[in-house]
């Protein structure tokens, strides 16, 4: 299922979300003029759980964040901007721009210790920002439970189009995540599919954990303005 909008108009523009965008394709973009170059910059920057482990320095504590923003290919970039748009915007309204930020990189964080534990001797680097959109999900189907999403369906090749529950659309796609990690272990295969799947389940149950916390800050926030305001 691919989703394609939902039913949740933002009250302002997502500055913070776009600014994730635009720079998650400029990279890929440089990613683009060489191969070799490509190879380097994900073997350098990318999550190796063994040297992360054994090796460990403030380069790579690093790659935790430059990890976030490489990509390994049209459909892995296309597929994680695209539920950044959709979901992302939502998000950042609810927790303000920086908030937002800094909810995205701990999720991020979150998503990338829970596969570093789960894959202890891998020397296969890791990228993406799956995992920091995972939590991202979790804050948007916490928040928004009765929104809509229009999603796409291929059946036999025929486009078939229709609306799900955030609860049911997101619901499906973590126990999809869940699913395909417990094969994962079953298999001892470490990322099952090229896909790692417990970054994923990592990052979505980083966002819920982290997403009750950001609330309060932020209507804290909200308070203590108003109270400044009607001093003034």
């Amino acid at each position: 299922m691919i989703p394609i909008t939902d039913d949740v108009p933002s009250k302002r523009f997502p500055i913070m979300n776009w600014l994730l965008i635009i720079s998650n394709v400029l990279v890929f973009v440089f990613m683009l003029t060489s191969i070799d170059f490509a190879n380097e910059l994900v073997s350098q920057l990318g999550i190796v759980p063994k040297r992360f482990l054994f090796y460990c320095d403030i380069f790579e504590v690093a790659t935790i964040f430059t990890s976030m923003f490489l990509h390994g290919g049209f459909a892995h970039i296309f597929s994680n901007m695209l539920a950044l748009y959709i979901f992302g915007d939502n998000v950042e309204d609810r927790l303000g721009h920086f908030g937002y930020l800094f909810f995205y990189l701990l999720s991020g964080v979150g998503a990338a210790a829970v596969h570093i534990y789960l894959n202890q001797n891998s020397i296969v680097p890791t990228i993406g920002a799956s995992g920091a959109i995972s939590g991202v999900m979790a804050a948007y189907v916490l928040m928004y439970p009765r929104a809509n999403v229009l999603v796409v369906f291929p059946i036999l090749f025929i486009p078939f189009t229709f609306v799900l529950p955030s609860i049911v659309y997101i619901g499906v796609w973590f126990l999809s995540q869940l699913f395909n990690g417990a094969l994962s272990i079953v298999s001892n295969v470490e990322a099952f599919g090229g896909v790692a799947w417990w970054a994923h389940v990592g990052g979505f149950l980083s966002g819920a954990f982290l997403l009750p916390f950001f609330l309060v800050k932020r209507s804290r926030k909200k308070r203590t303005y108003f109270f400044l305001t009607i001093i003034i």
